[in-house]
Protein backbone atom coordinates (compact mmCIF):
# COMPACT_ATOMS: atom_id res chain seq x y z
CA UNK A 1 0.00 0.00 0.00
CA UNK A 2 2.85 2.33 1.04
CA UNK A 3 4.33 1.86 -2.73
CA UNK A 4 1.21 3.13 -4.06
CA UNK A 5 0.75 6.12 -1.65
CA UNK A 6 3.95 6.86 -3.03
CA UNK A 7 3.04 6.92 -6.80
CA UNK A 8 0.24 9.23 -6.18
CA UNK A 9 2.50 11.42 -4.06
CA UNK A 10 5.36 11.91 -6.73
CA UNK A 11 2.55 12.12 -9.51
CA UNK A 12 0.66 14.97 -7.56
CA UNK A 13 4.74 16.57 -7.05
CA UNK A 14 5.05 16.27 -10.63
CA UNK A 15 1.89 17.60 -11.90
CA UNK A 16 2.17 20.97 -9.51
CA UNK A 17 5.48 21.17 -10.49
CA UNK A 18 4.62 22.17 -14.54
CA UNK A 19 1.40 24.21 -12.59
CA UNK A 20 4.33 26.34 -10.79
CA UNK A 21 6.53 26.41 -14.55
CA UNK A 22 3.53 28.22 -15.92
CA UNK A 23 3.00 29.84 -13.25
CA UNK A 24 6.23 31.16 -12.89
CA UNK A 25 5.84 31.91 -16.94
CA UNK A 26 2.55 33.66 -16.65
CA UNK A 27 2.96 35.85 -13.28
CA UNK A 28 -0.27 34.46 -12.96
CA UNK A 29 -1.24 33.77 -8.98
CA UNK A 30 -4.04 31.41 -9.00
CA UNK A 31 -3.39 27.88 -9.31
CA UNK A 32 -6.72 26.88 -10.28
CA UNK A 33 -6.51 29.42 -13.40
CA UNK A 34 -2.65 28.18 -14.08
CA UNK A 35 -4.22 24.43 -14.26
CA UNK A 36 -6.81 25.76 -16.11
CA UNK A 37 -4.79 27.32 -18.96
CA UNK A 38 -2.63 24.20 -19.34
CA UNK A 39 -5.55 21.96 -19.30
CA UNK A 40 -7.37 23.98 -22.05
CA UNK A 41 -3.90 24.07 -24.18
CA UNK A 42 -2.94 20.60 -23.63
CA UNK A 43 -6.80 19.25 -24.63
CA UNK A 44 -6.55 21.39 -27.68
CA UNK A 45 -3.09 20.49 -28.67
CA UNK A 46 -4.92 16.61 -27.89
CA UNK A 47 -7.47 17.08 -30.60
CA UNK A 48 -4.78 17.87 -33.36
CA UNK A 49 -3.22 14.72 -32.87
CA UNK A 50 -3.20 11.25 -34.54
CA UNK A 51 -4.10 8.61 -31.85
CA UNK A 52 -0.39 7.18 -31.77
CA UNK A 53 1.25 10.74 -31.34
CA UNK A 54 -1.12 11.49 -28.91
CA UNK A 55 -0.92 8.17 -27.18
CA UNK A 56 3.09 9.27 -27.32
CA UNK A 57 2.47 13.14 -25.78
CA UNK A 58 0.48 11.50 -22.80
CA UNK A 59 3.06 9.02 -21.98
CA UNK A 60 5.61 11.90 -21.08
CA UNK A 61 2.95 13.40 -18.69
CA UNK A 62 2.67 13.30 -15.28
CA UNK A 63 -0.17 10.78 -14.42
CA UNK A 64 -2.52 13.35 -13.04
CA UNK A 65 -2.22 15.82 -15.86
CA UNK A 66 -2.38 12.46 -18.52
CA UNK A 67 -5.86 12.14 -16.99
CA UNK A 68 -6.58 15.65 -17.92
CA UNK A 69 -5.08 15.63 -20.96
CA UNK A 70 -8.11 12.61 -22.13
CA UNK A 71 -11.00 13.66 -20.04
CA UNK A 72 -13.97 14.64 -22.73
CA UNK A 73 -11.87 13.28 -25.58
CA UNK A 74 -14.42 12.11 -28.17
CA UNK A 75 -11.93 10.20 -30.52
CA UNK A 76 -14.55 10.73 -33.53
CA UNK A 77 -14.32 14.33 -33.64
CA UNK A 78 -10.34 14.12 -33.68
CA UNK A 79 -8.39 15.42 -35.07
CA UNK A 80 -9.32 18.17 -35.75
CA UNK A 81 -9.09 20.01 -39.28
CA UNK A 82 -8.25 23.43 -38.05
CA UNK A 83 -6.37 25.40 -40.00
CA UNK A 84 -4.91 28.56 -38.91
CA UNK A 85 -3.78 29.97 -35.38
CA UNK A 86 -5.92 32.39 -34.71
CA UNK A 87 -9.05 29.65 -34.70
CA UNK A 88 -6.73 27.80 -32.14
CA UNK A 89 -5.80 30.95 -30.23
CA UNK A 90 -9.72 31.45 -30.49
CA UNK A 91 -10.68 27.83 -29.08
CA UNK A 92 -8.35 28.71 -26.10
CA UNK A 93 -9.77 32.17 -25.50
CA UNK A 94 -13.16 30.99 -25.52
CA UNK A 95 -11.89 28.68 -22.87
CA UNK A 96 -10.46 30.54 -20.76
CA UNK A 97 -11.14 34.35 -21.65
CA UNK A 98 -12.87 34.84 -18.65
CA UNK A 99 -9.63 34.75 -16.40
CA UNK A 100 -8.33 38.35 -15.53
CA UNK A 101 -4.75 37.52 -15.65
CA UNK A 102 -5.29 36.14 -19.53
CA UNK A 103 -3.13 37.38 -22.13
CA UNK A 104 -3.81 35.55 -24.97
CA UNK A 105 -1.33 34.57 -27.40
CA UNK A 106 2.00 34.93 -24.72
CA UNK A 107 -0.15 32.94 -22.14
CA UNK A 108 -0.47 29.85 -24.83
CA UNK A 109 2.95 30.38 -25.78
CA UNK A 110 3.99 30.20 -22.30
CA UNK A 111 2.05 26.80 -22.07
CA UNK A 112 3.83 25.90 -25.24
CA UNK A 113 7.47 26.43 -23.38
CA UNK A 114 6.55 24.72 -20.43
CA UNK A 115 5.92 21.68 -22.46
CA UNK A 116 9.27 22.31 -24.72
CA UNK A 117 10.82 22.15 -21.36
CA UNK A 118 9.47 19.28 -19.70
CA UNK A 119 9.00 16.48 -22.06
CA UNK A 120 11.38 15.07 -24.92
CA UNK A 121 12.87 17.43 -27.31
CA UNK A 122 12.33 14.36 -29.96
CA UNK A 123 8.50 14.81 -29.10
CA UNK A 124 8.15 18.06 -29.22
CA UNK A 125 8.87 18.03 -32.88
CA UNK A 126 6.85 15.07 -33.65
CA UNK A 127 3.60 16.87 -31.95
CA UNK A 128 4.52 20.29 -34.11
CA UNK A 129 4.86 18.42 -37.18
CA UNK A 130 1.48 17.11 -36.71
CA UNK A 131 0.04 20.82 -36.46
CA UNK A 132 -1.11 23.01 -39.43
CA UNK A 133 2.13 25.30 -40.35
CA UNK A 134 0.40 28.23 -38.68
CA UNK A 135 0.16 26.60 -35.65
CA UNK A 136 3.86 25.23 -36.08
CA UNK A 137 5.34 28.88 -36.40
CA UNK A 138 2.90 29.76 -33.49
CA UNK A 139 4.52 27.31 -31.28
CA UNK A 140 7.87 28.42 -30.33
CA UNK A 141 10.96 25.53 -31.29
CA UNK A 142 12.43 23.92 -28.59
Amino acid sequence: MSRMIHVFERTTHEAHEWVNDLAGRTGWTNEREVLHLLRAVMMRIRDHLPLNEMAQFSSQLPIILRGMFFEGWQPKLTPVQERHAADFIAAIDAEVGDVIDYQGPSDIKAVFNVINARISRGEVEDIRACLPQELRDFWPVP
